[in-house]
């Protein structure tokens, strides 16, 4: 098995996992790169094992708000764990890096045959449904400080770096917020000394400092995935 896998592959026993693998093509990420779009039939699942993918919802003309967030612990296409084929949300790519892919049909033939799989997926779709309420609400009730700080922990968290390129334009677009409000809320964690930004590239400083400051949402989504993963 690879060194960098993706984690949801990784708990499968040896004989699951294998034929899984075997299923999959590599995949390379590609920034900015639309992997599925909302209510479009799902030709393939992801299952990133570098890089990072942003589930984007859209609603009349409006660009589009980011709602969940999928890196090495997940996939993208988990409705196929149910059977549903149409796409839910847009899949954008937000960090470069690779994937293993695979057929919708193909998918749903190894959930079949593998009880495994099937009880990891399960449990993958508790998680996103807990990442996608909690978005939900701190849209609703967090500043934009604190939603950033959770935002670029999460970012980090799926990047493995504590560096990693994004822009006040896209930060805005993500977080549904105007982008003087991005740049204002960025000055003053970079004024805390938690991050430094320069032309479009964020470095992560202070970790401790940076959860600190971020909102409640990001000790719950990890405290989610930790009890139903584990």
């Amino acid at each position: 098995m690879a060194a960098e896998e993706n984690q949801l592959i990784a708990t499968l026993p040896r004989a699951d996992r294998r034929h899984l693998i075997d299923a999959c093509e590599p995949f390379e990420l590609q920034l900015s790169e639309v992997l599925c779009e909302r209510g479009e039939p799902t030709r393939h699942a992801y299952f990133p094992t570098e890089g990072f993918v942003s589930l984007v919802t859209t609603i009349d003309n409006h660009p589009g708000l980011e709602v969940g967030m999928v890196g090495r612990e997940g996939m993208v296409g988990a409705q196929l764990a149910l059977g549903v084929m149409l796409t839910p949300l847009r899949a954008l790519v937000q960090g470069p890096g690779t994937a293993r892919r695979i057929g919708a049909g193909a998918l749903r033939h190894e959930i079949d045959r593998s009880a495994p799989l099937q009880r990891a997926l399960n449990r993958y779709l508790y998680v996103l449904m807990a990442q996608l309420a909690a978005s939900a609400a701190c849209l609703r009730f967090h500043l934009i400080g604190p939603r950033l700080a959770r935002w670029l922990l999460m970012s980090q968290d799926r990047a493995h770096t504590e560096r990693f390129r994004v822009t006040h334009e896209f930060l805005a677009y993500m977080l549904g917020v105007r982008r003087v409000g991005v740049t204002m809320a960025a000055g003053a964690l970079q004024d805390s000394g938690l991050i430094h930004y320069h032309r479009g590239e964020v470095t992560v400083l202070d970790r401790p400092g940076l959860e600190a400051a971020a909102c409640d949402c990001y000790a719950a989504d990890q405290k989610a995935y930790a009890d139903m993963m584990r």
